[in-house]
């Protein structure tokens, strides 16, 4: 028994080593390729060789944990910014699953929903035809070196996938009002649960300036923000990574910051409307 415990300890210590390391190493590669920096092939080629077996190691480690000891075992090895990071990319491709079946996340029958995504659009979609044509570009400069235009395809498809997936996160993730609380999201980036009992105030205000604060939440979309809640007391944040902060103003962003701001009102005075869902 002691010597299955040691064993278990050192794949568990095996599999958190791993995830501190191989993300990183993957997220520095493709910022320096992304960027236009070059590295020798066989640099490339031993980096991405090496990320790959500690990968395949990475998931048999997991694989282990999981059958020892379940989800939880798994989520005490993996740190949380890893898993948050990885949470992120399946929720943004999950999206454009959603976006293809014209569904929406997290919004039931009688639930009113509020879009967010229509002021980023024109820019992200920007992003994407300059994506396409460096793409384009990218394999002919490289079409004499394989192993390189290989790595630097994938790359370049890879953020134009990424870029339609927050689109598409956005589209499919409105900020969702039933009748006890109010969810405000940033795409598959913030996702906020606010009981309408803490909203002491809702006004509209659109700002395009937002400065950190001391418990105020900013969820800019288009670098921009409409409606401001004033919250009686305060709910907690949870950032990109796992880090935790009470707030008490929360600005947001909606396609139609005055039907957002009506029904608010209407809620927090009587009974949530009940109105068909938007197309």
């Amino acid at each position: 028994m002691k010597g299955l415990r040691v064993e278990g300890l050192r794949v568990e210590a095996l599999a958190r080593g791993l995830a501190w390391v191989v993300v990183p190493v993957e997220l520095v590669l493709v910022v320096c390729l992304a960027a236009g920096g070059s590295l020798p092939t066989d640099v490339l080629i031993g980096v991405e060789a090496v990320a790959a077996l500690m990968l395949a190691v990475e998931g048999v480690a997991l694989a282990v944990v999981y059958r020892r000891g379940g989800r939880a075992a798994v989520r005490d090895v993996v740190p949380e910014p890893v898993r948050r990071i990885v949470g992120h990319e399946l929720r943004v491709l999950g999206s454009l699953v959603l976006w293809v079946g014209r569904r929406r996340h997290g919004v039931r029958e009688g639930d009113l929903a509020f879009g967010h995504a229509r002021d980023q659009a024109a820019m992200l979609y920007g992003f994407v035809f300059v994506c396409v044509v460096e793409t384009i570009g990218m394999a002919v400069l490289l079409r004499s070196w394989p192993a390189v235009h290989a790595v630097v395809l994938v790359v370049d498809v890879y953020s134009v996938v990424l870029m339609l997936g927050i689109q598409a996160a956005s589209v499919t993730r409105p900020h969702v009002l039933t009748q006890d609380s109010l969810r405000v999201r940033q795409g598959a980036h913030r996702d906020l649960l606010i009981p309408l009992e803490r909203i002491a105030a809702v006004r509209g205000e659109r700002r395009f300036t937002h400065e950190a604060a001391d418990g105020v939440l900013d969820l800019p979309v288009g670098a921009q923000t409409s409606l401001t809640l004033e919250l009686s007391e305060p709910v907690t944040a949870v950032g990109f990574l796992g880090k935790r902060r009470p707030v008490t103003t929360v600005r947001l962003h909606a396609d139609e910051p005055e039907r957002l701001l009506s029904a608010l009102r209407q809620a927090r005075t009587g009974p949530s409307p009940s109105l068909a869902r938007p197309a």
